[in-house]
């Protein structure tokens, strides 16, 4: 069995699949690496059939794509379309801010809450991968306050498809992301519980305006990373 590794009986493919998930967001798995069936059959020590229902969930997810020839790989971070990206993610941001500020119920800015005290604590701990979960949840409690099931949806959808990015930006920090961040939340915390709309807009724009312009540099700077572009 892979180092490190215990599973229950029948839990196989869920082991992989949280193996592989955490190896690809924390970059460990670079873009383009190669991912074979049978090599990580023998990793694991379990047949092929939980190996390939768990690179299938990794395939819904983007993490990992199937080529022509049958090869699977981890998928490439697509950067030419990250202007695109960046335009819906703040969209979304203001929207579903502004719109919790104006639907939030008392159960839900809890939620909201409670949510934003895990990610401080993420961050306190240079935690990474701590950090990116809990910001997409604080940020789907959010939307989810704001009672637009549509909006919630793709929110999620593009706070799970940016995963690496947002490692990429914590990465720019060497993980140790200044204070500002986790008070840029409270902020937004704190404009939704007043049911201040036209301030949550704001905060939410400008949070995530530092956000994008942050990862562009990054990004813009590194000329000698070794990412796959596409």
């Amino acid at each position: 069995m892979a180092s490190g590794i215990v599973r229950a009986r029948g839990s196989g493919a869920q082991t992989v699949y949280e193996n592989l998930r955490q190896s690809i967001l924390d970059m460990t798995l670079q873009p383009g690496s190669p991912l074979d069936e049978m090599s990580l059959s023998e990793r694991y020590e379990m047949s092929r059939t939980p190996i390939r229902e768990a690179l299938v969930r990794l395939s819904a997810e983007g993490l990992v794509t199937t080529l022509p020839n049958r090869n699977t790989i981890v998928s490439a971070i697509d950067f030419v379309q990250l202007p695109t990206y960046f335009e819906a993610l703040t969209l979304m941001y203001r929207v579903t801010t502004r719109s919790a500020a104006v639907h939030r119920q008392k159960s839900q800015l809890s939620v909201i809450r409670s949510r934003h005290l895990a990610y401080a604590a993420a961050v306190e701990n240079r935690d990474a991968l701590g950090m990116i979960q809990s910001n997409r949840d604080f940020h789907v409690a959010i939307a989810e306050a704001g009672g637009n099931p549509y909006y919630t949806g793709f929110f999620t959808r593009l706070l799970d498809e940016g995963r690496r990015i947002l490692r990429l930006y914590y990465q720019s920090f060497d993980d140790k992301l200044p204070r500002q961040y986790v008070d840029e939340h409270e902020q937004m915390v704190l404009a939704i519980e007043a049911g201040d709309a036209d301030l949550a807009d704001r905060l939410s724009a400008e949070h995530a305006s530092q956000i994008v312009r942050q990862i562009q540099t990054y990004i813009a700077r590194d000329t000698s990373t070794s990412i796959t572009l596409i």
